[in-house]
């Protein structure tokens, strides 16, 4: 409970996670490696064009390998310990930034692209 009696809701965020999003990508090998190398994910194949991203409790998301892919889709939103060694693994795995780091209220982001053009964005609190 707060000063005023109210309760307050704690919100906690896990490094590099997200709830689930399926990503379409062109290549899944080259996808694999990118989100491992850049964030320590894990995978469960299922199948040749199909793997299931591994979250801490669950699976949190897939990678659908196709020909046609959606790179216009939702803006998925990363939590980060560490903005600027998140940016550094993500430019180190093959990734690009799109836009550089920058502040907002309660924190600081960035947007980048994976190597088959998702955009997608990595978040900091202050």
């Amino acid at each position: 409970m707060n000063v005023s009696g109210r309760h307050e809701e704690v919100i906690m965020h896990s490094h590099h996670s997200i709830d689930y999003i399926e990503f379409t990508v062109r290549d899944l090998a080259v996808a694999k490696r990118f989100y491992t190398a850049a964030f320590g994910w894990r995978f469960t194949d299922y199948g040749p064009s199909y793997a299931g991203i591994q979250g801490v409790e669950s699976e949190v998301g897939g990678l659908y390998q196709t020909d046609e892919v959606r790179t216009t889709g939702p803006l998925v939103i990363l939590y980060s310990d560490d903005l600027d060694e998140s940016m550094k693994a993500i430019k180190a795995a093959g990734g690009k930034v799109l836009k550089e780091p920058y502040a907002f209220p309660g924190g600081r982001r960035f947007h980048f692209a994976d190597p088959s053009g998702n955009e997608l964005a990595v978040w900091s609190a202050t």
